[in-house]
């Protein structure tokens, strides 16, 4: 009897998490989610420049659009990042790289991060530090090109609360919550996700472009 082989759908990421996280939230259709490292697609530097654009979209579909090109598979790609609104919506594109580099040495990434954006908000009464999370996946084959959002409602607390998640996460309190991200546990941040919405929106290109024609 042979065995049955899911088809492969590259996952645009060097990022193990990521890639395991969107095989985990898509688990129930019938697809293998690899890395580039799977498929031994060497790391080169002009993967470093992948995201030069001010928009989430069109930086998700850079990369998605690339690693097609590299190995011919079906690419999910994505970008996300924190928007807040007293900030005319800062950091966004930015979002891995807002606060300066003396911050970054000094502190580390995240809490360089955390603490630029409580430095730009000081002063900010509560009712004006609405944010929202964006992520924006995007999907490309020989054929087609797709981008779906998601976007998660929220306000940034006065001072970091939380040990859980990563990022700000300490900083991001869930709207109609009174937790941030780092204070609630696993299972209700993937529920709730920017990423989480993106990912679900996704399914009907996927099970279309991918699992119908592989099945057929």
């Amino acid at each position: 009897m042979t065995e049955e082989i899911n088809p492969p759908v590259l996952v645009a990421s060097r990022n193990v998490h990521k890639v395991r996280e969107i095989g985990r939230l898509l688990s129930d259709l019938p697809l293998q989610f690899l890395s580039p490292d799977d498929l031994g697609l060497k790391e080169v530097e002009e993967e470093d420049e992948l995201e030069p654009f001010g928009s989430f979209a069109l930086n998700a579909m850079s990369k998605a659009k690339y690693f097609h090109s590299r190995s011919g598979l079906p690419t999910i790609a994505d970008d996300s990042g924190l928007c807040v609104d007293a900030l005319g919506g800062a950091p966004d594109v930015r979002t891995k790289r807002f606060a300066p580099s003396d911050w970054v040495e000094k502190y580390g990434l995240d809490e360089a991060n955390n603490r630029w954006l409580l430095h730009a908000l000081e002063g900010v009464p509560v009712v004006e530090r609405g944010a929202h999370y964006r992520c924006v996946i995007a999907l490309s084959d020989d054929i087609e090109h797709a981008v779906f959002e998601g976007r998660v409602e929220g306000r940034i607390a006065r001072t970091p609360r939380g040990d859980n998640g990563f990022g700000y996460d300490p900083l991001f309190v869930l709207a109609d919550r009174d937790e941030t991200y780092g204070e609630l546990p696993d299972f209700v941040k993937q529920a709730t996700s920017h990423r989480f919405v993106a990912i679900n929106a996704t399914r009907p290109w996927l099970e279309e472009r991918v699992c119908r024609p592989f099945l057929s």
